[in-house]
């Protein structure tokens, strides 16, 4: 009977492991979507998706519901419980995520709607390709509880944070030259402040292995502890 209980647990916790995976890959495609048809202009695309965020919001529900029922019913300890904390802080940066992903893509058709001569030529698709590659990196490191991929993630976002102050400067410039411009202007500063958002959870997220495999709480204690404890293992 314990031996059977036990397998049934392990079958909960790898099931709200995978639905998380799962729940990553939907976000993913979410910001890629939304990217591409700020580039491409494509509206029918862009209110996809809008209207796809609710599934996101959904499953984040879903998960949770998921994650109290263990709690309640098995009591977890040591490792197992930790898994559970790190997929509920794990959830709710994903839905955080697709809100982004969804307000890139609100901001896009305004845009798109707009009168382009106003728009500043910004691109923002090589800041957006380091997020996203953050996110799918995080979600692997989370999958294989790799701490030293953990770690990159979280120095991979000085990078996106680079490109955000990158893209400030250029907006600024574009202003100076040309007021007119202003209104789009803070459109695009919207989405890039989005896609730096997108890094953050994604480091986030990152930072929740460390803490599922050493029991180390690594937010707020700075790059060089996170690669220390990483390289530790």
């Amino acid at each position: 009977m314990t031996d059977h209980t036990s397998k049934q647990f392990e079958s909960e916790l790898e099931s709200i492991r995978t639905r998380v995976l799962q729940m990553g890959g939907m976000v993913e495609l979410q910001i890629a979507k939304a990217v591409e048809a700020l580039t491409t202009g494509d509206l029918d695309a862009l209110e996809e998706v809008i209207d796809h965020d609710h599934r996101i919001n959904l499953l984040e529900l879903e998960l949770d519901d998921a994650c109290i029922q263990i709690v309640a019913k098995r009591q977890p300890a040591a490792n197992d419980l930790r898994l559970v904390m790190s997929v509920i802080k794990a959830i709710t940066d994903l839905e955080r995520i697709g809100d982004e992903a969804k307000k890139i893509a609100k901001m896009s058709k305004r845009l798109h709607s707009s009168d382009s001569a106003f728009v500043p030529r910004i691109e923002l698709r090589h800041a957006a390709s380091l997020a996203v590659d953050m996110l799918r990196k995080s979600l692997d490191a989370f999958a294989r509880l790799d701490m030293t991929a953990a770690a990159e993630v979280v120095r991979q976002d000085r990078e996106v944070d680079a490109e955000f102050k990158g893209i400030i400067r250029q907006l600024i410039t574009f202003v100076m030259e040309d007021p007119r411009t202003i209104s789009r202007g803070i459109d695009i500063l919207f989405m890039a402040k989005a896609i730096e958002r997108i890094g953050d959870h994604a480091k986030n997220m990152a930072e929740y292995v460390i803490y599922m495999v050493k029991g180390q709480d690594v937010r707020h204690t700075g790059l060089a502890n996170i690669e220390r404890e990483a390289s530790s293992q």
